[in-house]
């Protein structure tokens, strides 16, 4: 992308910040320029956080009709993945899959669920609750 090309769509996303990009200028040389934002970044931004807050719904949903542990809402609520909490925790994928389960969850060990709570930086009593609604 050319210099002059650079998006200046002051993006909410951004929160009145800018983002560095490197563009092109006239004499071939790369540059860093700042920029507020691109309308379709903006979009695509927009659509993901939707997406996110449906997924924490559906977490809420799913543990109070006993489908999913509330694990499963602090993953969401705290936008982490499988894979992602595996690694902050040190448990296996595999353990956390079965810790989504609400009857293995409940019988989690303190350690378990201390090491849970200390990674979504909450009380090992806000790990085990889910708000009535979101």
């Amino acid at each position: 992308m050319k210099a002059k090309q650079v998006p200046q769509d002051n993006s909410p996303s951004y929160s009145g910040h800018k983002k560095l990009l490197y563009a092109v200028e006239d004499n071939g040389h790369y540059t860093g320029i700042q920029s507020s934002g691109w309308e379709i970044e903006n979009f695509a931004t927009q659509m993901a956080v939707d997406e996110l807050k449906q997924q924490t719904i559906d977490a809420i949903e799913d543990y109070h009709s006993g489908k999913a542990s509330a694990l499963a809402y602090h993953m969401c609520k705290h936008r982490l993945d499988i894979t992602s909490l595996s690694q902050a925790t040190g448990f296996f994928q595999w353990q956390i899959r079965r810790h989504l389960i609400p009857q293995t969850f409940n019988r989690l060990s303190q350690r378990k669920l201390k090491i849970y709570a200390a990674t979504f930086s909450i009380t090992t009593e806000q790990l085990t609750r889910v708000p009535e609604k979101p």
